[in-house]
């Protein structure tokens, strides 16, 4: 089987760690979760309610595809790709990468962000989410589910998906 890299995508609130999580325990892939890799700066500015910019992002970006590239065998990838330049930043570094990109709506998000108490991100930054948002349907490679769906339908429907003969099949 050929290797298979997956990014769970969307804007924060979405369910990108859930998902990423048991997206890739169910095709048992190691799971890379893109928070993880931002700079201290850029945690402490989206702590500040200050939106990051672009070049905020690029090195975090750098450090995401070459996350990807370090697992050839494949891995789930959590990670907001809220632009086409940043799909194709990560697209770059490994064959045939597939995006799940989680959709919602601006109020969705808003109350899922406003809910948590455990996360770095306020619920100030989301419009800025939308904002940024440059919607992945219809790229190559891109399947799009409903972020308000519970979870395990959500797995289970990327997972057909991303698991059929038919590569960047956008079904």
């Amino acid at each position: 089987m050929k290797p298979l890299h997956v990014v769970v995508m969307g804007v924060a609130g979405c369910g990108k760690s859930l998902a990423g999580a048991c997206l890739a325990g169910r095709l048992q892939l190691p799971l890379v979760e893109g928070d993880d890799f931002h700079p201290a700066a850029n945690i402490e500015k989206m702590r500040q309610g200050v939106p990051l910019e672009d070049a905020d992002r690029a090195h975090w970006l750098d450090r995401l595809a070459a996350q990807l590239r370090r697992h050839p065998d494949g891995a789930v990838l959590t990670c907001s790709a809220l632009r086409r330049s940043y799909r194709e930043l990560l697209r770059a570094a490994v064959p045939e990468l597939r995006f799940v990109h989680l959709a919602l709506t601006p109020h969705q998000a808003l109350e899922r962000v406003a809910s948590r108490t455990d996360h770095f991100y306020p619920p100030s930054l989301v419009a800025s989410q939308f904002e940024a948002l440059e919607d992945p349907a219809g790229e190559p490679g891109v399947h799009v589910a409903d972020g308000t769906a519970h979870v395990e339908r959500v797995v289970e429907t990327a997972a057909r998906w991303l698991t059929r003969d038919q590569p960047f099949n956008n079904a």
